[in-house]
């Protein structure tokens, strides 16, 4: 519902049922708030969408915000004629520095990877630092990540920036020995020690290291980040632009962020839509690091991400930059026949299931 003034009130639950898929929850949303409505209104659109219903948050939901919302800043954007970065602000650089993955799930060849991408003109990668971790392991395994960073630090040098991602697959145990054991090769930062489940114990992780710690990609709101800037121990932040709200709750978040002194690197395995949404909020945000972008990345060896856009070299790098967007919008065109080709076809991929030796289920 709506107050006096006509900002948005409680109302009823939106999302809850039947609607189990973010597509659901879009569909839902469309049809009880905004077929018929003004697009350009979009800080109320996303209020009455997030205020509107009895839950907040969470992954279906904010996930289902981040599609529209980036659908109506990229038809603002349209209507006035100009990149989207420029109705937020204008631009704060003049291109957006990359990385690249380089060694898979289970991190592998990475010294030869890391050569090729370097060579390819990237300054600036990101890898596993280990495959399913026990929750108190060996001190192989310990060595075992420590020689994949020192193989790749070793064959790039010193002058290219190395990620490591622990992916949530860690321990605080283990996180606490493995910082400590890396350090020597010193990685950019080291993403996700834990899950964000566990981010009451970054504070004693952080005490083990000054590698800078990352995290954020699983998390869905400002209100979720509110208490990682307080706790003081986070350099790096990563929301994801197609899961934290979209672009109007990312530009928010990333705002808080400067606050505290800490760095943005939106998150970003996905396609190219979401890859054009983060370059657009990197181009007028100050505290911007680096992007994450999945071309060529692992998870999408199946198929081309850019086979659904009209002009692909937009994404074309420049010694590990992307340079600005000029066109209007978000900066890309949808190859409509593309999509409705693909939506057809039946996606046969599910997340892994990773067991520990015992048989019991691991972090994958």
């Amino acid at each position: 519902m709506t107050t006096s003034d006509g900002t948005v009130g409680w109302g009823e639950p939106v999302v809850e049922g039947r609607a189990k898929t973010v597509r659901t929850a879009v569909e839902e949303l469309m049809d009880n708030y905004l077929l018929d409505e003004d697009p350009s209104r979009i800080e109320h659109h996303w209020q009455r969408l997030y205020r509107g219903g009895f839950y907040r948050g969470g992954p279906i939901l904010m996930s289902a915000i981040s599609g529209i919302d980036q659908a109506l800043w990229d038809i603002k954007a349209k209507r006035f004629d100009a990149p989207l970065y420029e109705l937020l602000g204008g631009a704060a650089r003049d291109r957006i520095r990359v990385y690249q993955w380089i060694g898979g799930d289970r991190p592998s060849d990475v010294g030869q990877a890391a050569v090729e991408k370097v060579d390819s003109g990237f300054t600036a990668l990101k890898m596993n630092g280990t495959p399913e971790m026990r929750r108190v392991d060996s001190p192989a395994a310990v060595q075992a990540a420590r020689d994949r960073l020192a193989e790749v630090r070793n064959a790039v040098g010193d002058d290219v920036d190395i990620g490591v991602d622990f992916h949530g697959r860690v321990s605080k145990p283990m996180a606490k020995r493995l910082v400590e054991a890396l350090e020597p090769y010193e990685p950019t930062f080291i993403e996700e020690p834990v899950l964000p489940e566990h981010n009451d114990s970054l504070p004693e992780i952080a005490q083990h290291t000054t590698i800078p710690i990352a995290t954020g990609e699983r998390m869905y709101s400002r209100w979720d980040f509110k208490s990682l800037f307080e706790q003081g121990v986070a350099d790096v932040i990563q929301p994801d632009l197609s899961h934290a709200g979209g672009i109007t709750e990312v530009k928010k978040i990333a705002s808080m962020a400067e606050a505290y002194d800490v760095a943005v690197t939106p998150h970003c395995p996905l396609g190219p839509i979401a890859l054009a949404s983060c370059i657009q909020v990197d181009a007028c945000t100050p505290n911007t690091l680096i992007q994450e972008q999945s071309l060529n990345i692992h998870y999408n060896q199946t198929s081309d991400v850019l086979d659904y856009l009209a002009d692909p070299t937009v994404f074309e790098y420049d010694d590990g930059y992307v340079s600005l967007p000029t066109e209007p919008g978000l900066g890309i065109d949808i190859d409509e026949d593309v999509v409705r080709e693909r939506a057809t076809q039946d996606v046969d991929w599910h997340n892994p299931v990773w067991r520990h030796d015992d048989g019991s289920v691991a972090e994958w």
